[in-house]
């Protein structure tokens, strides 16, 4: 791997695989056919693993499993067939993530509706919402809010301040959702085969790397919380073989440079006066989860793009032979997908997982030739 010769930590990262391997080489309960299976939560982490190929730097024994942690992957075709119900409308400025606007639904793309006449804008930041609302008043605005705990904050502090100046014609569009039931709703099948989990290091930052122990001590899986960098994540790495070497279950937080222990006080409390969980929450390839999903409080609801639109609520769909559900709960690889490269490429996306900067599709055709070749 070329990137190590010129790497600041290269020293680090080759002591790092070399305790690895030593520790593997003494776990005989792990091969290539059984290997350790470590769940990387966050699509960061998994784009980081083959940009710099760690999956080919680590033992043989040591498998990725790819997680559930890319908001846009795991967002429902139905949830995408809504908001165009309310883009095509002719008094609408639909506002999205770059992320979102080619995932397919059931009745094309946010992009695809663009191209036929519908005002959809890519935006940087929530914030941009507030002056495009100021700057359209004849216009109604409806900022797509999606993400994990990550991008929650920012959603929140928007709609604080839109309230505070009064401005009545921006909405939201709720699409955020919660980690912790995600994970809940993995490791609580039993046909699913996590030995270990690399935790999501922005998220964590959210919520605190506290929040994970529960999930530790009920299903008695190690999770450490890690950061991006290859030093990072070979070094969570490490601190999860030696729980398993050690025969222990606990959450460790590797990336305490940034994530406390109890998370971000202020970030939560933003999170805590725009948004509460709601019952029940659809996601991609999961189905249904309780208590997963947020949407807008009751001081806050005013703003709900659903409560003033109305749209039709769509049943969430898959084309048929697509993988992406079993690709988002480690049951398969990319590559194993029948449509992986052929009818699914970044330019012709047929799922979110190929479209999404933290896909782990979009990570296999960038990053892993080798799986591009097995295709042809």
């Amino acid at each position: 791997m070329r990137w190590i010769d010129d790497y600041r930590g290269a020293s680090e990262v080759t002591a790092l695989l070399a305790q690895i391997s030593a520790k593997m080489a003494h776990l005989t309960q792990y091969n290539a056919q059984q290997p350790l299976r470590i769940m990387e939560v966050c699509g960061g982490h998994t784009h980081a693993i083959f940009r710099f190929g760690l999956d080919k730097l680590l033992p043989d024994n040591i498998e990725f499993i790819h997680g559930p942690g890319c908001p846009v992957c795991v967002l429902p075709m139905g949830r995408i067939d809504s908001c165009l119900d309310i883009a095509h409308r002719d008094d609408v400025i639909f506002l999205t993530f770059g992320d979102a606007m080619r995932v397919p639904g059931g009745h094309g793309s946010l992009l695809d509706a663009r191209r036929k006449g519908a005002d959809i804008r890519m935006i940087y930041s929530p914030l941009d919402a507030i002056k495009i609302a100021q700057d359209n008043l004849t216009k109604q605005v409806v900022f797509f809010a999606l993400g994990f705990e990550t991008t929650m904050p920012a959603s929140a502090i928007t709609f604080i301040r839109a309230k505070e100046m009064g401005l009545s014609n921006l909405f939201g569009f709720c699409q955020h959702i919660t980690i912790i039931p995600t994970l809940n709703a993995l490791l609580s099948d039993p046909n699913q085969k996590i030995d270990a989990l690399l935790g999501p290091g922005h998220v964590a930052m959210i919520i605190g790397a506290n929040a994970f122990t529960p999930l530790c001590q009920l299903y008695q899986r190690p999770l450490v919380v890690s950061g991006f960098e290859p030093v990072d994540m070979l070094h969570s790495i490490l601190m999860l073989v030696q729980q398993i070497q050690d025969q222990r279950a606990v959450m460790e937080n590797q990336y305490a440079r940034v994530v406390r222990a109890d998370g971000n006080p202020q970030a939560q409390a933003a999170i805590k006066t725009v948004f509460c969980l709601k019952a029940h929450s659809q996601w991609r390839g999961l189905g249904d989860i309780a208590d997963s999903g947020m949407q807008f409080t009751p001081e806050f609801a005013s703003f709900d793009a659903e409560r003033y639109f109305q749209p039709i609520q769509y049943d969430s769909h898959e084309q048929p032979q697509a993988c992406c559900a079993q690709v988002l709960t480690g049951r398969c690889k990319p590559q194993q997908c029948p449509l992986f490269a052929r009818q699914c490429t970044p330019q012709h996306p047929t799922g979110a997982l190929m479209v999404s900067s933290e896909g782990a599709c979009a990570a296999y055709y960038q990053y892993n030739q080798e799986c591009i070749c097995q295709t042809m």
